[in-house]
């Protein structure tokens, strides 16, 4: 898992406030499709009204996808956007309450039907939230467990639900922390009670005990038992109701993953990085039977109805079925990707694995000695060494199922990217073995290489060029995501020419950060308008027309009259609407969030950083250091050229030789003549006693310079150090 960085700072630190970064998510191909492991599934029966059942997926990818499922197909009908960073859980509450947990360190609720609706968001835990776990009687409970051996207990009838003062109700006084806090009690009709502060809302019920992280947990029918696992090795169990100890069991000689608990609350199954299955009987507070099934980490479990068979994946690649009381077991399918989870299925059971796709197997669970009635079971040992053993000398079962009966493909996620010199485009492999080119500017594959070496292709692409670094880049999510931080995305330049903008002056410079911005809103801007001309009037009158920074607060003084925001997105910076990318950024008020750009409703103000909206709006960024580049130019030597100038010259990084080429030119003319040169550089015929403009070539240690490269570029390649930047020119010809 990938540690999400806090982006905001205390405020009461000396330190200068870090401001909050932006970040885009770019995607090439149909967003019906996970891009990433699949790390959570949930099955939801159909209805008599409805005839089809729903899967519910959660990946590392960021999003949750619905799909309904036919008899042959299945089809994506939503999906649930919001998350940072991976889903790591996800759980059905009745039919319409979907509850999801993130590395982004929090659990958000959503309406299972809606559009991709987040109804809520809960900020209770401080680091990765790992596992969810609910119950099947009792619909608005959920427990959550994440790193840190955090594990609360949720009632969501209350964590929804505005916290109204009862003045009633007699205040308890927290004075833990030196302030006089009230709290009040909160009760619902689930018959949990615990203790909200009324300025900051819901508080759930903590369950205090475990040391280390949580990477498990299960709930009976009823919502009253609560067991949880992690790297301590020990089943921790609990009542749900007040969040107290009620016992801990032992056994177990590595990270525990996986956690079942039957419909009575009596007995609990296990599953471990030891490779064993264990079956608790909570009721005699010990381990009854344990199940030397696989060869490495059981990460999934799934029982029958009955509790009567587990199926069981894991690190080995396996499926497996295991009759609880004869120990009998058997292969069903292997797979190519360690297995994540599992979940069952009218007809099947579905298995999700670290890689995109999803499959649905046959399962018999509603009978399932029809599988051993074909034959091929072994017995599970009961120590873990037996089944590895027996793999090592050759005994490996065959499996039952070769193909699964359906299969939600995924796309390939992007396992290696490089950032190319020219900081507008960055090549990527993905898992699959192929080679893309982007343009991140614009948020499009330029081109695609198929299978390709990809060390070979970035050597191919290699320029000599010199741009500042003014973003980032990361693959965590199986896509490219570009980071945007103030004030480094602003620091790099090109002159409209070299960018192909014919709408503007070929010197004028364009900033790359700030126009890549601007394309990336356009959308937003757009809606902001719609709303804006289509608000009605007020008292006769109508709303005015400027709309550049109506109801957004600046962070520095007003800008100046003549600044001009140049609100037109150039072609080399408009994002493709067909794949649009999602935003990802932090909000003071309701933290970090994402969304795709096309969705943007047009009233975020608040939620996008400052800065983002000073730059843009009003052309207004951090003042750049290092944009100009400091040269010596005197004529080469053994060149009868005079001497032009003393001294040392300042020009902007990105200046070509050839401007200072026609500097060279300017200044002998000057010399030569009082006559000046016209727009394109050329001499005005008859008025300068050269008849042709000198062929001149500018060198640095003894090499000739191309035209096309920069300042910045030949200081970086040959010229060495600033301070010792020495050029000299050559006249060629008159």
């Amino acid at each position: 898992m990938h540690r999400v960085a806090s982006a905001g700072n205390t405020s009461n630190s000396s330190r200068p406030r870090k401001e909050k970064r932006l970040t885009y998510v770019l995607n090439d191909a149909d967003n019906t499709k996970h891009c990433a492991g699949v790390n959570c599934l949930s099955v939801l029966k159909h209805s008599e009204a409805d005839n089809h059942n729903f899967l519910f997926t959660g990946s590392r990818d960021g999003t949750l996808k619905r799909w309904e499922l036919g008899e042959e197909d299945a089809t994506c009908s939503s999906t649930f956007e919001s998350h940072v960073d991976w889903v790591n859980d996800a759980v059905l509450l009745g039919k319409n309450t979907l509850v999801s947990c993130s590395s982004d360190t929090t659990v958000k609720i959503w309406d299972s039907f809606s559009n991709g609706t987040c109804k809520r968001t809960l900020h209770q835990h401080t680091d990765y939230v790992t596992c969810l776990a609910s119950s099947e009687k009792n619909s608005n409970i959920v427990a959550s467990g994440g790193l840190g051996g955090e594990v609360f207990i949720w009632d969501l009838e209350a964590a929804v639900t505005p916290v109204i003062k009862n003045t009633e109700t007699p205040a308890v006084t927290d004075s833990s922390n030196g302030n006089s806090t009230s709290l009040h009690a909160v009760s619902s009709s689930n018959g949990i009670t615990s203790l909200t502060n009324t300025p900051q809302g819901y508080v759930p019920i903590s369950a205090k005990g475990h040391k280390e992280s949580v990477y498990a947990l299960a709930m009976n029918d009823t919502g009253t038992l609560l067991v949880s696992g992690g790297t301590e090795k020990v089943v921790r169990v609990w009542d749900s109701r007040s969040g107290s100890k009620m016992m801990k069991l032992r056994g177990h000689t590595d990270n525990i993953r996986a956690l079942l608990i039957d419909s009575t609350g009596r007995f609990c199954l296990s599953g471990s990085s030891d490779s064993m299955i264990r079956l608790w009987d909570l009721g005699q507070q010990r381990c009854v039977h344990s199940y030397a099934v696989h060869t490495d980490s059981v990460w999934a479990l799934a029982t029958t109805p009955t509790f009567s068979h587990v199926y069981s994946g894991g690190r080995d690649l396996s499926l497996y079925l295991t009759d609880l009381s004869t120990r009998d077991s058997l292969l069903l399918c292997t797979k190519e990707h360690p297995i994540q989870q599992l979940a069952l299925d009218d007809d099947g059971i579905w298995v999700a694995t670290t890689d995109s796709s999803v499959d649905r197997w046959p399962s018999e669970h509603l009978n399932p000695e029809k599988l051993f009635q074909r034959g091929g079971s072994f017995l599970a040992g009961n120590l873990s060494f037996s089944r590895a053993r027996a793999s090592l000398e050759g005994s490996t079962p065959v499996p039952v199922y070769k193909t699964p009966t359906l299969t939600i493909d995924g796309i390939p996620g992007i396992v290696q990217h490089e950032i190319l010199n020219n900081r507008r485009h960055v090549l990527t492999k993905d898992n699959g073995g192929s080679v893309k080119l982007w343009e991140i500017t614009k948020g499009v594959v330029i081109e695609d290489y198929g299978h390709v070496s990809f060390e070979e292709k970035k050597e191919e692409l290699f320029e000599m060029v010199s741009i500042p670094p003014w973003f980032t880049a990361d693959t965590r999510l199986g896509s490219l995501s570009i980071h945007l931080d103030t004030p480094q995305c602003f620091s790099a330049e090109m002159y409209a020419a070299d960018l192909s903008i014919t709408q503007k002056a070929e010197d004028d410079k364009i900033n790359l950060g700030r126009e890549t911005l601007k394309g990336l809103l356009a959308p937003y801007f757009s809606k902001k308008k719609v709303r804006f001309v289509s608000q009605p009037s007020v008292n006769g009158e109508a709303p005015s027309k400027d709309i550049s920074s109506k109801n957004i607060p600046l962070s520095r003084p007003e800008a100046d009259a003549n600044v001009q925001s140049d609100s037109r997105v150039y072609p080399p910076f408009q994002f493709s609407i067909a794949s649009p990318p999602s935003i990802i950024t932090e909000s003071s008020q309701i933290g970090i969030w994402r969304k795709k750009i096309t969705l943007l409703d047009g009233i975020e103000d608040d939620d996008f950083p400052r800065w983002v909206l000073d730059a843009v709006l009003l052309n207004r960024m951090p003042p750049r250091e290092h944009t100009k580049c400091s040269f010596y130019l005197h004529p080469f030597e053994g060149s009868a050229a005079q001497i032009l100038t003393q001294g040392k010259l300042s020009a902007p990084r990105i200046l070509r030789m050839h401007k200072v080429v026609n500097y060279v030119v300017e200044k002998m003319v000057l010399d030569k003549s009082s006559d000046t040169l016209i727009s394109d550089g050329a001499f005005a015929p008859g008025l300068k006693p050269w008849k042709l403009k000198p062929s001149i070539e500018i060198l640095c240690n003894n090499q000739v310079l191309a035209p096309e490269m920069s300042l910045a570029t030949e200081n970086e390649s040959i010229g060495g150090c600033y301070t010792k930047l020495n050029l000299g020119f050559c006249i060629l010809t008159f």
